[in-house]
C-alpha cells in the first residue's frame, strides 16, 4: 500500500468498512485447542494469522494488544511483528495498544520503536499507524510521541477516561475545579494540528462503558478521534455509543476483542470458529453503523 497518514487511513477505511476495530488479544485460555495442537509453542503465530485471514476484507482496522505478545517472549514478539506488517500491507489501519509513557529520553525511545519507519532510524519491526499512550506522568512525557507522530504521519490515542471499573479512582477526581479526565481532554485538544475542519491525529481513549462522561468529553474534543473500548466482554452499551461521535467522518473507532474472538468451547472446529467470528463482525458492524452521508451533509 502507498504511504498514507493516520488520518487518511481512518477517513478512507471508515467510509469503506465502518468504525469497527478488531482487537487481537491472543490469550491462551480463549484460543481454540486446534492452534495449540497443531502449532505447539508457535500457536500464537498461527492463531493471529487465522484471525487476519478471517477478517481481512471485512474490517478496516486491527488493534494488537502488545502485552499478550510480550508474554510469549521472542516467539510472541516475532508473531506481532509479522502480523503488523501483514495487516498494514492489506491496507488495514494498525493500532498498537501498548499504553507507553515515561520521561523524555525513554519516551523518545518508545516513539522510535513504534512510530518511526526503519528509513528514519526505527527498527521497522513494530511500526504502527497509531499508538496508545499514557499521559499521567505529565505533558512533557507526551512530547516525544507527538513530535514523532507529527513527523511521520502517525496517530496517537491518549488515555483519557478508560473503560476499566477502577478508572474513576483517579480519572474522576477533581483537580482544581475540574475533573482530571477533563484536564487530559484539554491537553489532547491543544495538540490538534491541521485544518480547522479536519480530524486531528491525536485522539483519546474514552470507554464505551461511560457514555455520560464520554458525551461531556466529546464536547472538549471536537476534532479528535475517540477510541471507545468496552463493548462486548466489558458490557458497554451499544445503543449509547453514538454519544461519543462528533461531526466528522471517522471521529469514532470502536474496538472489540474478546467479544469477537473468544470461545466457550475450545474444541470448536476451525471452520465453525471462522464463521462465528464473521457472524460477530457483522453483528457489531450493524449495531454501531452510522449514516455518514448525513454527517457529510452536515459538515458541508
Amino acid at each position: 500500500m502507498e504511504n498514507r497518514t493516520w488520518v487518511e487511513i481512518v477517513q478512507a477505511n471508515v467510509q469503506r468498512f465502518g468504525d469497527l476495530v478488531v482487537g487481537i488479544d491472543p490469550s491462551l485460555p480463549d484460543v481454540p485447542h486446534a492452534f495449540v495442537r497443531d502449532g505447539g509453542a508457535n500457536w500464537i503465530a498461527n492463531y493471529v494469522d487465522f484471525i487476519l485471514d478471517t477478517v481481512e476484507g471485512h474490517v478496516g482496522f486491527v488493534k494488537f494488544q502488545s502485552a499478550y505478545f510480550e508474554a510469549r517472549g521472542l516467539i510472541g514478539l516475532n508473531a506481532l511483528s509479522v502480523a503488523m506488517h501483514r495487516a498494514k500491507a492489506a491496507g488495514m489501519g494498525v493500532i498498537l495498544d501498548a499504553k507507553r509513557g515515561d520521561i523524555g529520553a525513554t519516551a523518545t525511545a518508545y516513539a522510535q520503536a513504534y512510530l518511526a519507519p526503519a528509513s528514519a532510524g526505527g527498527s521497522g519491526d513494530f511500526e504502527a499507524d497509531c499508538l496508545t499512550i499514557n499521559p499521567l506522568m505529565g505533558p512533557d512525557t507526551l512530547a516525544p510521541f507527538v513530535d514523532c507522530a507529527g513527523q511521520f504521519g502517525k496517530g496517537l490515542f491518549v488515555l483519557c477516561r478508560t473503560s476499566n471499573p477502577g478508572a474513576g479512582w483517579i480519572q474522576d477526581k477533581m483537580a482544581g475545579n475540574r475533573l482530571i479526565s477533563d484536564h487530559v481532554a484539554d491537553l489532547i485538544a491543544a495538540l490538534a494540528i491541521g485544518e480547522q475542519h479536519s480530524l486531528s491525529p491525536f485522539g483519546a481513549v474514552i470507554g464505551a462503558t461511560v457514555p455520560q462522561e464520554g458525551r461531556r468529553l466529546r464536547q472538549l474534543l471536537p476534532r479528535s478521534i475517540i477510541l471507545a473500548p468496552g463493548l462486548g466482554a466489558q458490557g458497554g452499551d451499544v445503543t449509547a455509543i453514538h454519544s461519543l461521535r462528533g461531526s466528522r467522518i471517522g471521529d469514532l473507532l470502536v474496538p472489540v476483542s474478546r467479544g469477537l474472538t473468544r470461545v466457550d468451547d475450545r474444541d470448536v472446529p476451525l471452520d465453525v470458529y471462522r464463521s462465528t467470528i464473521l457472524e460477530r463482525v457483522g453483528q457489531f458492524r450493524t449495531a454501531i453503523a452510522y449514516d455518514y452521508n448525513e454527517t457529510r451533509a452536515a459538515v458541508g
